[in-house]
């Protein structure tokens, strides 16, 4: 970068020290952390979401960073080029990107168009149904620049409606304060009807947990329905009926759906309605430990059980617990699977990779007095792509458990 670049007169600048490892951030790495970065005056009277240049601790330029000093992620790469301009026209280019691999995949708008740091929007998810986008904006760069994002989603995607969803831990990790509206066209009337894997799946998208739908498990529930035929289906943490509803458009006799949320359920009701399926689908409110309990005092038994719960190890010092939380998921539910029947076991927290939640939920099995054999390992969605470099995009792993005779 020379000393006459647009960059280099407006911007500040923020320098790694001399110890912190430039080679990561130059192989793709997305992140700088506070411990990283060095913390003068001038760096922490920045706004949060400030725009800086960051360069290494010799002065050579990384990048276009933005900056949080509130955030233990105190810097977060935006563009490799340190000149770039951060308006409408760089967003309707990174959002043309993401809008062109979601096209290919799915014939109707209804997914994730944009999954953060993997489609180069650091903190940002953007999820799609159809006229309507929910907006995530979870890092505070994301929030001062929101009204040129909302313009380029617009034109580049023509959604009428785009709603902000200002709630979550990750808001509040940024400094942010929780806040939901409505910033672009006219507010949906009611939940939204989102057609996937043969079911119809309806959205609350202002007052639903997170965006409304979990688009991610689109790909395990198309697996988990082709277990389904025939079969009589629990599904826990069934939040609007994910699993259930593509097991009974799979085929299943009956399906029956639990979780704490009486309105989740309302919205899993009436999404059974809509696809025709309410004659085999019931619901049961209640903590999910308590109704697996429940379950087995009952002698209850299914031939496919789905359990699909919130992230228990959203961090890392809450691993610990979190596995055992998922192995005392896995021994009560596999009582509950008839001989023969098979046990869906997901986990959405990235602190726990693939290799722990499978021994936590093998140990699980083996506590619950029975034996089984992996047949599947799924993973998000395609629509949810994974930086390579950046281990916390890829968080959502499913494992499908033949059981024994």
């Amino acid at each position: 970068m020379n000393d006459d670049s647009p960059t280099s007169r407006l911007l500040p600048t923020v320098r790694l020290k001399p110890k912190a490892e430039a080679r990561a951030i130059r192989h793709g790495f997305p992140w700088v952390y506070a411990d990283e970065l060095v913390t003068d005056r001038r760096t922490q009277s920045l706004d949060p979401g400030a725009l800086a240049v960051l360069e290494d601790g010799e002065r050579r330029a990384l990048g276009l960073v933005t900056v949080n000093v509130k955030s233990k992620i105190i810097a977060r790469m935006l563009d490799r080029d340190p000149d770039a301009v951060i308006d409408q026209d760089w967003f309707a280019a990174r959002l043309a990107r993401a809008h062109a691999h979601r096209s290919r995949l799915y014939a109707q708008p209804f997914y994730r168009l944009v999954h953060a740091e993997a489609d180069g929007l650091p903190g940002v998810v953007i999820d799609r149904f159809g006229d309507v986008a929910v907006v995530q904006p979870n890092a505070a760069w994301a929030e001062a620049h929101l009204d040129d994002l909302v313009a380029a989603l617009v034109s580049v995607t023509g959604v009428r409606t785009v709603i902000k969803n200002g709630s979550g831990r990750a808001r509040g990790l940024e400094g942010l304060a929780d806040a939901t509206a409505v910033v672009h066209g006219p507010a949906p009337l009611g939940p939204i009807a989102v057609p996937m894997n043969g079911a119809i799946y309806m959205a609350d998208l202002i007052g639903g947990q997170k965006t409304g739908l979990f688009f991610d498990q689109r790909e395990n529930q198309a697996f988990a329905a082709r277990l389904a035929r025939g079969a009589r289906v629990l599904d826990m943490f069934a939040h609007v009926g994910g699993f259930g509803l593509a097991a009974l458009a799979g085929g299943a006799a009956s399906a029956l759906a639990v979780d704490a949320s009486a309105p989740a359920l309302a919205l899993a009701g009436q999404g059974a309605a809509a696809a025709g399926f309410a004659d085999r689908f019931t619901t049961r409110q209640g903590d999910a430990f308590d109704v697996l309990e429940a379950l087995g005092a009952e002698a209850a038994q299914f031939d496919l059980v789905i359990c699909d719960p919130p992230a228990f190890a959203p961090a890392k010092p809450a691993l610990e617990a979190g596995l055992r939380a998922y192995e005392r998921v896995a021994r009560l539910a596999a009582p509950l699977v008839a001989p023969g029947g098979y046990l869906v076991l997901c986990s959405c927290s990235h602190a726990a990779d693939l290799a722990a939640f499978r021994n936590a939920s093998a140990r699980g099995i083996g506590r619950g007095g029975r034996r089984g054999q992996i047949i599947y390992t799924g993973f998000a969605a395609p629509d949810h792509p994974v930086l390579p470099q950046l281990a916390e995009t890829s968080y959502l792993k499913a494992l499908a458990f033949r059981l024994d005779g």
